[in-house]
């Protein structure tokens, strides 16, 4: 049985690729930092799938916790095999201006959206190497591609993780392991809900009105994505121009953008 492990997989997209892995009868281990709301996914899940309670883990940790992260993963790959598919969707955003923000707030988004990242990982990667096999699915934002105001804290953890994804991605092939990251746009989960609460007009007017995706179709176009073997997934048009073409659009985006805040 495949086993696939999921970081914030007590909501939002995390939860929404576990029931796709579950339809698909995988094994899948849930890593989250409340245990309330992971045994509420977890309760959600068996009633939505039908499978049982015993296919489903839960783990409850802070994902920026390296030590409790590395006897986490041994602990459930004793119990549930080694991890096939690692999905990273843990993260969090608190949109601040550079000022207003401590530094602790901007340790805690680079801590929890690539430090964590990191040590989940770290945490696979070594019986991934020893197998020749493996998948690693990183989620990034849109605002990995682009600087937004008010986001600085995020925008620079979440960018950080393509460079991470490519170099590590140069080191991963040789060993079978497949390195992959995508770039959701604003997607209907309880954490957006909260970011919006803080997000500044001038995001807003940048950021334009993409549209809103379900977590699920998210989570559809990742599972898909992993099954092709696609190292990106940019899920609407200007996300792919952006990653493609972002040296050339970029500073004119800024300059249209700049032009309109007041002097």
């Amino acid at each position: 049985m495949v086993h696939v492990v999921i970081t914030g997989g007590s909501s939002g997209i995390g939860r929404a690729v576990a029931r796709v892995y579950l339809e698909r009868d995988a094994h899948v281990t849930l890593i989250g930092r409340s245990l309330q709301r992971l045994e509420a996914a977890k309760d959600l899940l068996t009633v939505e799938t039908g499978r049982s309670a015993d296919d489903i883990g839960i783990v409850s940790l802070d994902v920026s916790d390296d030590d409790a992260v590395q006897g986490a993963i041994t602990a459930v790959e004793a119990r549930s095999g080694p991890c096939d598919i690692l999905v990273t969707s843990a993260g969090m955003v608190a949109p601040a201006p550079f000022e207003a923000q401590s530094g602790a707030e901007f340790r805690r988004h680079i801590d929890t959206n690539l430090h964590g990242t990191v040590h989940v990982i770290s945490a696979v990667y070594a019986g991934m190497k020893a197998r020749r096999r493996g998948q690693i699915m990183v989620v990034s934002s849109g605002a990995g591609l682009i600087g937004l105001h008010g986001y600085t804290a995020y925008c620079a953890s979440k960018s950080a993780l393509v460079g991470f994804v490519e170099a590590l991605r140069l080191e991963s092939r040789p060993h079978g392991i497949a390195v992959s990251i995508c770039f959701p746009p604003d997607t209907d989960t309880p954490q957006l809900a909260e970011e919006l609460k803080l997000r500044p007009p001038e995001a807003v007017a940048m950021m334009g009105t993409a549209g809103l995706w379900s977590a699920e179709a998210v989570a559809r176009r990742i599972v898909r994505g992993l099954d092709r073997g696609h190292q990106e997934i940019f899920f609407t048009p200007s996300l792919y121009l952006l990653a493609r073409f972002g040296g050339l659009a970029k500073p004119w985006i800024y300059r249209w953008f700049q032009r309109g805040l007041p002097r």
